[in-house]
């Protein structure tokens, strides 16, 4: 099952590269037709004013280069966000490139509009989607709909590439990336497989785990880890829908769910390590025994091209000799 799983991934990511390519074959002009989650749009020229009103996909925006004038944001002044509520990992960059806050959390089609958008960029999934306001804001300007949760943000990347006609900004950024990743993989030592990769709520009752479509699972794979699967008559919660990137765990499953040699914390520090080595109801982990629990620092709840350099930097202080 698991060779059968890995080969419906591998050809999915095929499927998709030859896509891409095709889609940069194609996108050399202007006019260019996007496909999207949600149909497909056309769009008359470069665009010149985006509005994203996902505060995960704009991380990737800035990466490229495109020209992202505003932005939905997260709750400000917390572990993941700054005072505007733009994510730490590309926070200073947002202010650089005078970037202006849109809201914070919900989403306002008015705010929107009075940026005067040519494209407006929204998440087809999670917390910071827009879908909702697709009609309202498709009278606005041409709608981008994306999906951040069954993708890499290199993936992403080409895609918002492709749709801002910033394709050799997209291919340079993931490029330098990729060949880091390539050469960490040759430097890691690993700790003791396979992992459980996870965020763990700080009241410590719950947690959500990294399956292997989302963009965590992902980079680990690349990187020679093997994620631990959940038992197969295993039922998470679906409090968050449905999801491909995630499995939610919480209560007595919380445990049963954690069955990696080693946990890698994700959006969590030192802090989350140590309370999660202090949760007595997972105190019989082989992990908590062993020690082997990790922290990979606050801002890899959501990767981009920031968080996801910030993450290769935290595996290799942690598993690398110097």
């Amino acid at each position: 099952m698991k060779n059968t799983l890995l080969q419906r991934l591998t050809l999915a990511g095929g499927l998709f590269a030859l896509l891409t390519q095709a889609c940069l074959a194609a996108g050399t002009g202007w006019p260019r037709e996007i496909n999207t989650e949600h149909g497909s749009i056309t769009l008359a020229h470069a665009p010149e004013r985006i509005v994203s009103t996902s505060v995960t996909v704009t991380g990737t925006l800035l990466a490229i280069d495109a020209p992202v004038i505003a932005s939905g944001a997260t709750s400000p002044n917390s572990r993941i966000a700054d005072a505007q509520g733009f994510f730490r990992q590309w926070g200073q960059i947002a202010a650089e490139r005078k970037v202006q806050r849109l809201y914070i959390g919900e989403p306002n089609a008015e705010a929107i509009a009075g940026e005067a958008p040519d494209l407006i960029i929204i998440s087809a999934t999670g917390g910071d989607s827009a879908l909702k306001l697709y009609d309202q804001l498709s009278a606005i300007a041409p709608v981008l709909v994306v999906n951040y949760d069954d993708k890499s943000w290199q993936e992403l990347a080409r895609q918002l590439g492709v749709a801002t006609g910033h394709e050799a900004q997209a291919a340079a950024v993931v490029k330098q990336f990729d060949e880091r990743v390539k050469q960490l993989k040759t430097q890691l030592t690993l700790p003791a497989q396979p992992v459980s990769a996870m965020v763990y709520r700080p009241d410590g009752k719950a947690a959500n785990l990294w399956t292997s479509a989302s963009p965590q699972g992902q980079l680990l794979h690349e990187l020679g880890f093997t994620l631990a699967t959940v038992p197969d008559n295993f039922h998470g919660s679906q409090s968050q829908g449905v999801r491909k990137d995630i499995v939610q765990l919480s209560g007595e499953n919380m445990a049963e769910g954690l069955n990696g040699n080693t946990l890698m914390l994700f959006s969590g520090d030192d802090g989350d390590t140590q309370r999660l080595m202090e949760n007595h109801f997972l105190a019989h982990l082989p992990a908590v025994q062993h020690k082997q629990v990790y922290a990979l620092g606050n801002d890899t709840f959501r990767l981009d091209y920031y968080s996801a350099s910030n993450l290769l930097t935290r595996l290799d202080t942690l598993f690398t000799s110097h």
